[in-house]
């Protein structure tokens, strides 16, 4: 009996296969089959989830709407809205939307450029003022407008600090998400011209003043002495983007399957 030849085969007894069921299975094709439901899931996962961004930027967009239709704040009504508990989806904590109405005076204190803004394709800041409305309250940061930037970044816009006085003031508050990457406020000051800084930190600053200032941003309706274009773009990726982008990863998820599936068809055809 020829011994080498009974290793390589499977006997079967009573009806049971002895011998390594997996032994014509090639690790190629393993690996192949893992790669491919890894990718498969992970692409099914990113659509899935720019789905779920779409439904709640849809929500966020009513919710924004219902805001704007309400009354306006006074100071201490939103001041208590801060401290709130926060919501579990970040961007739902935020305060963007509520429309405020107070009596307050600007502070001594420089202008504020926030750098690296961009309205219709042009390049510039967004400037602010620090205005005050009672000793004992946090000071509250107006919006001034966009201005465009020059040709030289040594040069900044030559803008005047509103008057002091009393102002009543009324429009739209703002929050802005933390960057990320960078939530630093980068301020570069120098004697007699606005403040640039890089992001809107808030905490960075009030210890940058020595002064408690609020969470949020005032954009009024109307500027007093100032008539500079304000943009609004409270979501900054809406619904229909989201849902273009979810559409892209089902289309790999679908394209790669089939290329997968086209290479293991070629594997076997040719064994």
């Amino acid at each position: 009996m020829n011994t080498s030849n009974e290793t390589k085969t499977n006997l079967t007894i009573n009806g049971v296969v002895t011998g390594n069921p997996f032994s014509g299975v090639s690790v190629s094709r393993v690996l192949l089959v893992l790669i491919t439901l890894v990718v498969f899931t992970i692409l099914v996962k990113l659509g899935l989830w720019q789905l779920s961004r779409a439904e709640f930027k849809q929500q966020w967009q009513q919710t924004l709407a219902l805001r704007e239709q309400q009354a306006a704040l006074n100071y201490p009504q939103l001041l208590s809205l801060m401290k709130a508990e926060p919501s579990a989806i970040e961007e739902a904590a935020l305060l963007t939307g509520y429309r405020l109405s107070i009596q307050a005076t600007p502070v001594k204190q420089p202008l504020l450029l926030l750098d690296n803004q961009v309205y219709q394709g042009q390049v510039g800041y967004l400037a602010y003022q620090v205005f005050e409305v009672t000793k004992q309250q946090p000071w509250i940061l107006v919006e001034l407008g966009f201005v465009g930037a020059g040709n030289d970044r040594r040069e900044l816009p030559a803008l005047a600090p509103i008057q002091v006085g009393q102002y009543g003031l009324t429009g739209r508050v703002y929050q802005k998400q933390a960057n990320p990457l960078s939530d630093e406020l980068h301020p570069e000051i120098h004697p007699d011209k606005p403040i640039r800084f890089q992001n809107l930190s808030m905490p960075a600053l009030a210890e940058l003043l020595h002064h408690d200032i609020a969470a949020v941003v005032l954009q009024p309706d109307n500027v007093p002495q100032y008539s500079l274009p304000q943009p609004w773009v409270p979501i900054p990726l809406s619904a229909q983007k989201h849902q273009g982008y979810a559409l892209q990863w089902f289309t790999m998820a679908a394209v790669f399957l089939g290329l997968m599936l086209w290479i293991a068809l070629r594997q076997c055809r040719r064994q």
